[in-house]
Formats: structure tokens, C-alpha cells, sequence
């Protein structure tokens, strides 16, 4: 079974070009480790400037296959915890029919 991880860094005094580099590392470790039988995906990271600070999310079948990925791509992070996905409903669904 797959389920999401995110996972916390702190980045003191990242710049933007950093940050994209340590996205094509985790997408590049996320294919070495997905072509090799872990089915493990980096999905998208969320950067707080001001908390020096960032989320990554990723799809994996264990926290364990989550750190192997970051390892793989030599991102250090302080921690990494399941986390439950809870999207909006379609708009749609939200207006009562007339």
C-alpha cells in the first residue's frame, strides 16, 4: 500500500537556484529508485522563506522507502512523518441545485 510522507527540512540561507537543484535530485532519485522496484514518487515541495524552511511530499509504500529516496539524493532533513491528503470538493458539489 502507498501513503504520503512529508518531509521537513530546514534550508538557512537557500537560494533558488539550490532549491531547484535539490528537486532535480529527489526526481532523480525517485526514478533510479522507482526503475529499481521501490515504487517510491517525489511529488512537490513547499518553501517557507521566511521559516528557512521546507515540506517535501512524496507517495511511497514505507517512511523507510521515503528517507532511502532522500539519502539517494544527498537532502538532509529533520524528520519525516505520514501524512493524510484532504482535497477540496469540486465546486460543483459545494452549490445547491436550484
Amino acid at each position: 500500500m502507498v501513503g504520503i510522507y512529508l518531509v521537513e527540512r530546514y534550508l538557512p540561507d537557500i537560494g533558488a537556484d539550490e532549491l531547484r537543484a535539490l528537486a532535480e535530485r529527489l526526481e532523480h532519485a525517485s526514478a533510479t529508485l522507482c526503475r529499481d522496484g521501490t515504487p517510491v514518487r517525489y511529488l512537490d515541495t513547499t518553501f517557507m522563506p521566511e521559516e528557512e524552511s521546507c515540506f517535501c511530499r512524496f507517495e511511497a509504500p514505507s517512511l523507510h522507502a521515503t528517507a532511502l529516496l532522500n539519502r539517494l539524493a544527498n537532502a538532509p532533513y529533520a524528520r519525516i512523518c505520514a501524512a493524510v491528503l484532504i482535497a477540496p470538493q469540486p465546486v460543483a458539489e459545494l452549490v445547491p441545485e436550484p
